[in-house]
Order: structure tokens, then C-alpha cells, then sequence
């Protein structure tokens, strides 16, 4: 079975009031099955996910519907959601306890026709050029979360994290390096199927551009900081997702208007399990 695998950063609802609608577009021409949002408006505010997933039938979860409380700038920046194509079960809600910015990683269950059930886990790190330590306690959390709620299928990771491939929370999850006396190992879907440097937070996109310069104060920054992840076959013996392409989405304008500051991730994924699963 063919599934779609989307993660898009939507930057809120700063800037042109249009963008949200043409994000929409992009989701309804894409048709995706998964779909991993950040910085969403919270709908004591505006009720943004509801605007990006209008007329796609997708189910939806925000993590102001799973919390007691708004997290600190959560008004300024909103906060983590997902949608998938059938109805999902949220499985655990992980806080982000370091930084100034509070996202929360949601953890789903999400039946697979005829092959049986998948975790999609959804995390967005914290965001500031020092915090490496803090993005690698938060990926060994995410492995772990993975470890307790693992499905049959490959388990799909996807979302804003905030640090390029040499990072090593990155390299963690890409099994490349050992952390805190762990190693893991799940595909990163640009390095298996994508084309070039698959930059998503660049000075070429105008809407990141100001912000690079505020955070980083360097010409030319260029960097891959969103990321699908699928699980390996060590960690489902009984089920396979083969990675078929991956590319780049909102990384121009559409209509003269930039989607978002980052540019977005789709991964087609070829998935199977065996008969006795």
C-alpha cells in the first residue's frame, strides 16, 4: 500500500492573511494519509487546523484539545497537531520542558487497511542554536515513547527538529551516533529518496530570512532542519516501508505568496506487512 507522509512548519498566521487558504490548496492537492503541523494557531484564537484541513477529510488533533493549560507563548506561536486520512487514537502526550517555547510530542495509533496499525509520532524540538542537549534528551524520549507504543508498521516520526543532519540528535535517530548509552535507528526519507541538500530553513525564502537574521546573524544560512523518519526492519520484523520519493513542498511561492517559513517534507512510502502479522 502507497501512503503519503506530509510534515509542514505553517509559521502561525504571521504575515499575509492568505497563506493559511493556500496551504489548504497544497494539502488538498497532495492527498496525503499523514500529516504532521507546527506552530498552529490555538483555537481559542483561531481555529487554524480547521482552515488547513477544510474540504480534505482528514481526522485531526491539536494539542491544546489534550492540555489543561495554554504552555508559555503558546498564544504567540501555537502548537503541534496532526491529521491523518482514518481516524487515529492518540496514544501519549510528551512535554517539551526546556526553552521559552513549549510544543508537546503527540504520539498516535493510526489503522493501516488490511495491514494492521501504525505509530506516527510528532515532535517538534527546541528551536534555539544552543539547545542541542535539550533536542537530544527530547529524540532518546522519542525513541522511547516509540519503544512503549510501537505498532506493527513502521513507525513514522515526523516533524520540525530543529537541527541539520550533522546534529547529533539527528544522528541519533539516524543511527549514526549513541546517546546517554542508547542508539536507535529509524530512515531518514531525504537521505534514502530525496534530491540535493533538501534545505527547508533558508535566506532564499523571505519569510525565514528575517528570522535567520535575528537568530543566526550569518549570510548564506542554508539548512535541512524537518524531517520524515520510518522505522526500520530490525524494529518491525514482520512489516516493511520502502521509502519511493521524497521532495520539498512550500520551498516557493504560490500566487507571489510564500506558504511559510520553512519549506515543507512529503515522502511516498511503500508499505507491506507479512501474512502472519
Amino acid at each position: 500500500m502507497r501512503l503519503r507522509v506530509v510534515t509542514i512548519n505553517v509559521q502561525n498566521e504571521q504575515g499575509d492573511p492568505r497563506r493559511t487558504r493556500l496551504l489548504n490548496q497544497e494539502i488538498r492537492r497532495l492527498a496525503p494519509d499523514l500529516v504532521a503541523f507546527q506552530e498552529v494557531c490555538y483555537p481559542a484564537r483561531r481555529d487554524q487546523l480547521a482552515e488547513l484541513v477544510a474540504g480534505t477529510g482528514l481526522h485531526t488533533t491539536h494539542q491544546a484539545g489534550l492540555l489543561d493549560r495554554l504552555p508559555p507563548e503558546g498564544d504567540r506561536y501555537g502548537g503541534t497537531a496532526i491529521a491523518t486520512r482514518r481516524p487515529h487514537r492518540i496514544r501519549e502526550v510528551l512535554e517539551n520542558r526546556t526553552g521559552d517555547v513549549h510544543w508537546w510530542t503527540l504520539a498516535a495509533t493510526v489503522p493501516v487497511p488490511s495491514l494492521g496499525e501504525q505509530l506516527f509520532i510528532v515532535p517538534t524540538t527546541p528551536w534555539r542554536l544552543d539547545a542541542e542537549a535539550a533536542r537530544e534528551r527530547q529524540a532518546t524520549e522519542i525513541t522511547e515513547l516509540d519503544a512503549r507504543h510501537r505498532a506493527v508498521l513502521p513507525t513514522i516520526i515526523a516533524g520540525d527538529l530543529n537541527a541539520g543532519p550533522d546534529a547529533s540528535s539527528i544522528r541519533y535517530l539516524s543511527g549514526l551516533q549513541a546517546l546517554h548509552g542508547r542508539s536507535a535507528h529509524y530512515h531518514d526519507a531525504w537521505a534514502a529518496a530525496g534530491d540535493g541538500p533538501g534545505h527547508t530553513w533558508t535566506v532564499d525564502n523571505p519569510l525565514a530570512a528575517a528570522e535567520i537574521e535575528r537568530v543566526i546573524g550569518q549570510p548564506g544560512h542554508r539548512r535541512r532542519i524537518d524531517y520524515v523518519f520510518v522505522g526500520s526492519a530490525h524494529a518491525h520484523p514482520q512489516a516493511r516501508a520502502r521509502i519511493v520519493t521524497a521532495r520539498l513542498i512550500a520551498d516557493r511561492p504560490v500566487d507571489g505568496v510564500w506558504l511559510s517559513d520553512h519549506a515543507g517534507v512529503v515522502a511516498d512510502l511503500d508499505v507491506a506487512a507479512s501474512p502472519s502479522s
